[in-house]
């Protein structure tokens, strides 16, 4: 299948694949790495998505897209790294000084799982962040080998589908998720 990945300027469709079922839950809406502990803290509820709503009228947008037609079918998170706790982390190295942009979380909605999805994301969020002028893409996989990982601790990516796209092993980190370690992959667009 071929599915097209566009900016995550749509709010609707943005709030269709990381948002609540209920409005006033307390999801992620994929603000955790993005802003301080402090302000995740405090947005609660609707709060939540109204900020998220804020960031898909700004520009760049906080990641892209990938839609089946007019279906939005995935979600992945990118922007600069200095805009993202990355930026402070003790468990995620900072290999160089270059100004590199995080791709953090891919979602794929149920249903849709297993077609090549989250592969286009990938390859979409590279080219988001090479059009705005990013020197290198940095993301932070489970190392996970064949074990098998939990659906909904895999936003962070599997370190097989990162080096299907290119990405090269930079660095281990000292983050583990669900288990398994996570490992700095980057992709040099120079």
């Amino acid at each position: 299948m071929t599915f097209e990945v566009r900016p995550a300027s749509v709010f609707e469709d943005v709030r269709a694949l990381i948002g609540p079922k209920s409005p006033g839950a307390n999801v992620c809406w994929c603000l955790s790495y993005r802003i301080p502990s402090k302000l995740n803290n405090e947005l609660r509820g609707p709060a939540r998505g109204e900020y998220v709503g804020e960031l898909c009228r700004t520009e760049p947008p906080p990641g892209v897209l990938a839609y089946d037609g007019d279906e939005p079918v995935g979600w992945a998170a990118v922007a600069p790294r200095s805009d993202t706790s990355f930026a402070r982390s003790r468990t995620i190295p900072h290999v160089d000084q270059l100004p590199v942009w995080s791709l953090w979380c891919i979602r794929v909605r149920p249903g849709h799982r297993k077609q090549g999805v989250s592969h286009a994301l990938i390859a979409g969020a590279v080219e988001f962040a090479r059009s705005h002028g990013a020197p290198v893409v940095e993301a932070y996989p489970l190392d996970s080998g064949d074990a098998q990982v939990d659906m909904t601790m895999a936003y962070a990516g599997i370190r097989k589908n990162f080096e299907r796209a290119g990405f090269t092993y930079a660095a281990d980190t000292t983050s583990v998720l669900a288990g398994h370690p996570r490992v700095l992959m980057r992709l040099d667009l120079r």
